[in-house]
């Protein structure tokens, strides 16, 4: 997470559900053992939308143990990707999947992505993860609306807090976020 004090209104958001399925070692760590390197295979055959249905299934199960049948009330978000092709790629089968199992409502088709950016990961300041890319949203959808949100990969937490709090904006509840990995750091 970032420093602690110096982005009050996404650390809102941190103090929510964060639920990470896998603990992710980055590539700059080479003593990786064969799980961690399991673990980065899956994230990226996630990202290039191959593991989409072994995602889904742990995703939907996480959703059901956390809310039961509260889950049929949920809208579940995903932070849009790099670019609309990726967003398609990534999220539009995996979210089917996952609202099938598990009731929850999907909000794919409510998060409309233009233009492109470098991925979060690549920049560090609040600013410049504030103006890369155009999202349009159903702004009526998310009103008044419980929503679960999800992203491949936490690791300082602002992909995720800036979705939820534009989510909010619009009248959203966030629950809290969902992720299949939580980028761990080893000393070598």
């Amino acid at each position: 997470m970032a420093q602690k004090g110096k982005y009050p209104s996404l650390e809102r958001q941190w103090r929510k559900l964060m639920y990470a399925f896998y603990d992710y070692l980055p590539m700059q760590y080479k003593n990786a053992s064969a799980r961690d390197w399991q673990i980065r295979h899956l994230v990226w055959d996630f990202k290039d939308g191959r593991a989409y249905e072994s995602v889904a299934e742990i995703t939907a199960s996480a959703l059901v143990r956390f809310f039961g049948k509260e889950t049929r009330n949920i809208v579940f978000a995903c932070v849009p990707a790099s670019s609309a092709a990726k967003n398609e790629k990534r999220y539009r089968k995996f979210a089917e999947k996952v609202c099938g199992l598990s009731g929850a409502i999907n909000a794919y088709d409510h998060i409309r992505i233009e233009g492109n950016r470098l991925g979060v990961h690549e920049r560090f300041d609040e600013k410049n993860i504030r103006n890369v890319q155009v999202v349009d949203f159903d702004k009526e959808f998310f009103n008044g609306k419980k929503v679960l949100v999800f992203d491949d990969v936490l690791t300082k937490g602002f992909s995720y807090a800036r979705f939820a709090l534009q989510l909010e904006k619009f009248g959203a509840e966030i629950l809290g976020g969902f992720f299949l990995g939580k980028t761990i750091f080893h000393c070598n």
